[in-house]
C-alpha cells in the first residue's frame, strides 16, 4: 500500500488471486536454426600466410559444430518390440519446416547437427496411435530420449464407437464438468483424454459459465473480499455492506471476465481449445516444460501447436476490466492493465506445473483414468 492510502488493483493480489485461479486449474494451461557460415575462403587457417579472414571463418565453423547436438531414441510397441518404418517430426515453435525420418529396421532413429533449444518429437506409424513429446536440447549434447511406445489405435477407438467428433467433444466436456479436486474445487478446463475431439464454440462457453457461477467460486471469492475489507484494502470502496459488496463484485468481475474472455471469447474467434492438455509421459523434464509452455502455447482446433494468444490476451483484457472498476484513487492505467496481466500469466503458469504433477491423482475420473496411464 502506498503512502497515501491507494494501493494497484492486482487482480486481486497474487496470494488471494493465486488461490482463485486454482480453484479452476483447468483453464488454466525455440531458437532458430542457426543460419550456415560462409565457406572457408582459399588458404590453410593454420597457414602463417592464411588471410586473418579465412581464419576467423574457420573459427566461426569450429564454434558452430561445436554448439550443435544430436537426439537419438527408440520406437517400440506395447510388447517391447522394435517399430521399424516409424515417422518421427522434429519441429520448432515458429518455424513453418520440420526434420523427418524414419526408424531402421531395429526401431532407431537419429537426429544430427541441431541447433540448442525447445524441440517437438512427433511420433507416427500406421495402425497406431501417434504421440507428441517435448525436449530441451543442450549446446553440443548428445540427447537420448526414453524408449516412445505407440500404442494400437483400436485401443481408443472402442471406447468410442459411433460417435462423431461433435458427439465425442461432448462426452469429453460432460466428463470434464464432473472433475472436482478432492470432489470439492472444480477442475473443469483440464484433459486428461489423449486424443481429445476439438471443441465447438458453444462447448467452450458452457466451460466457462459452469466455472464462473460453480458454487465453490462464489464462497471463494466472498473469502477474498472479506478478507480485503478486514485489511481495509482499496480504502476507496468504504467498509460496511456497501464496501463489501463492492469488493465482492470486482473480485468476481475479475475471475468470471478473465474466464470468459480467455477461455471462450478469444478461443472462440481465434479457434483454440482453452484446456490444459495433461501430457503424464515422458521425463520430468519435459513433463515440466510442457507445464510452463502452457500458459505461451496452446493447441489449435486443427491440433496444431500455436501462441497461445487466447490465454495472453485474456490476461490483458482482464486487466483492462479491473482498471475501470478500480477502487478510487486506485487506478494507474497502464501500469494496472500489465500487472493485473503478469499476475493472471504467472497463475496459468503454476497451475499448468499443478495440473502436470500433483492435480491429477486428487481429481478421480472413471472415465479418463481410463483413457489416460501416466
Amino acid at each position: 500500500m502506498s503512502g497515501d492510502g491507494t494501493k494497484n488493483r492486482q487482480s486481486p493480489g497474487l496470494g488471494p488471486r493465486l488461490a482463485i485461479g486454482l480453484l479452476a486449474l483447468g483453464f488454466v494451461l525455440p531458437a532458430a536454426a542457426r543460419s550456415q557460415e560462409e565457406p572457408v575462403r582459399e588458404g590453410s587457417a593454420n597457414s602463417p600466410g592464411a588471410p586473418i579472414e579465412a581464419r576467423g571463418s574457420t573459427n566461426a565453423q569450429q564454434s558452430e559444430s561445436q554448439s550443435l547436438g544430436t537426439i537419438r531414441g527408440k520406437v517400440v510397441d506395447q510388447s517391447g518390440a522394435a517399430i521399424s518404418g516409424a515417422r518421427v517430426a522434429l519441429s520448432r515453435e515458429n518455424q513453418a519446416e520440420e526434420l523427418q525420418v524414419e526408424t531402421d529396421d531395429d526401431g532407431l532413429f537419429f537426429f544430427p547437427n541441431l541447433a540448442p533449444g525447445l524441440l517437438q518429437l512427433t511420433f507416427s506409424s500406421e495402425g497406431l496411435t501417434g504421440q507428441a513429446i517435448y525436449e530441451t536440447l543442450s549446446a553440443g549434447q548428445s540427447l537420448t530420449v526414453p524408449d516412445v511406445v505407440l500404442i494400437v489405435q483400436t485401443q481408443v477407438t472402442e471406447v468410442r464407437v459411433g460417435l462423431t467428433p461433435a458427439e465425442q467433444a461432448e462426452d469429453e466436456v460432460k466428463a470434464e464438468e464432473k472433475q472436482r479436486i478432492f470432489g470439492l474445487i472444480p477442475n473443469y478446463f483440464v484433459t486428461y483424454d489423449p486424443h481429445p475431439a476439438p471443441l465447438p464454440s458453444k462447448l467452450k462457453f458452457r466451460l466457462a459459465w459452469k466455472s464462473s457461477v460453480d458454487p465453490f467460486t462464489l464462497l471463494a471469492i466472498g473469502a477474498v473480499a472479506g478478507a480485503e475489507q478486514a485489511g481495509n484494502q482499496w480504502r476507496g470502496y468504504g467498509q460496511g455492506a456497501e464496501g463489501y459488496a463492492k469488493r465482492y463484485g470486482a473480485s468476481y468481475a475479475d475471475v468470471a471476465g478473465g474466464t470468459f474472455i480467455g477461455g471462450a471469447v478469444l478461443p472462440s474467434l481465434l479457434k483454440q481449445d482453452p484446456r490444459y492438455f495433461y501430457q503424464g509421459r515422458g521425463t520430468k523434464k519435459s513433463r515440466l516444460l510442457h507445464a510452463l509452455a502452457s500458459s505461451v502455447i496452446c493447441r489449435g482446433d486443427n491440433g496444431k501447436l500455436e501462441p497461445n494468444y487466447s490465454n495472453i490476451g485474456g490476461a490483458f483484457a482482464a486487466g483492462g476490466l479491473a482498471n475501470l472498476y478500480a477502487a478510487p484513487g486506485s487506478r494507474s492505467g497502464g501500469r494496472l492493465v500489465v500487472s493485473t496481466a503478469l499476475v493472471r500469466l504467472g497463475e496459468t503458469v503454476v497451475a499448468g506445473v499443478f495440473q502436470e504433477f500433483f492435480i491429477r491423482k486428487a481429481t478421480p475420473s472413471q472415465r479418463n483414468s481410463s483413457l489416460a496411464q501416466p
